[in-house]
């Protein structure tokens, strides 16, 4: 790996894979970021989890949003890492576990419980930021891979039934949300 202190941003610009260098204002990058933001936010989770289990998978995780940062990195064309149908399939797959799984949803619930569910809460927002930045980003700069747009969807709903799962295990309550101020009060 180069050093991580090169000085080459200094002027505003940063590379992407291929080496071209973009404004660091640019949405490729700042999808990128937002990418980056959710697997900082994921490491957090995974240091959370007392489930060797979690932890792992939450890792597996970590190691797909290396390769959906740089799918997002590269300009159309790149030699680069690319999210693949496979990987979607498997969150799919995970997805369809976890929910046949955990007892069904009545009513919309509060995020919280265990800290690492509160965490995983925590990356599910973030990767709903992430995808809107991927969006925003194929929208309005160019294409970026539907592989990666549709992980970055599935991922978010993987996410919020890892923290129900994780409560679940727990024992944790899983708290309703009132939805009118009178009805919080009573």
């Amino acid at each position: 790996m180069a050093r991580i202190s090169t000085g080459t941003g200094d002027d505003g610009t940063t590379a992407t894979v291929g080496g071209a260098r973009v404004p660091k204002t640019s949405l490729r990058i700042a999808a990128n970021g937002a990418v980056d933001e959710l697997n900082d936010v994921l490491g957090l989770a995974a240091a959370l989890a007392t489930r060797p289990e979690l932890r792992e998978e939450i890792r597996g995780l970590q190691h797909d949003l290396f390769t959906v940062g740089a799918d997002l990195s590269a300009p159309p064309g790149a030699s680069t890492l690319r999210v693949t149908r496979a990987m979607v399939e498997r969150v799919v797959a995970r997805e369809d576990a976890l929910e046949a799984a955990l007892p069904p949803l009545k009513h919309f619930i509060l995020p919280g419980g265990t800290p690492c569910a509160s965490a995983l809460q925590m990356a599910r927002s973030a990767a709903r930021r992430a995808e809107r930045d991927a969006w925003r980003l194929h929208a309005e700069e160019g294409p970026a891979s539907r592989d990666a747009l549709v992980y970055l969807n599935r991922l978010s709903d993987l996410l919020f039934l890892l923290a129900r799962d994780e409560n679940v295990k727990a024992g944790a309550e899983e708290r309703q949300w009132l939805g009118r101020a009178e009805e919080r009060r009573r």
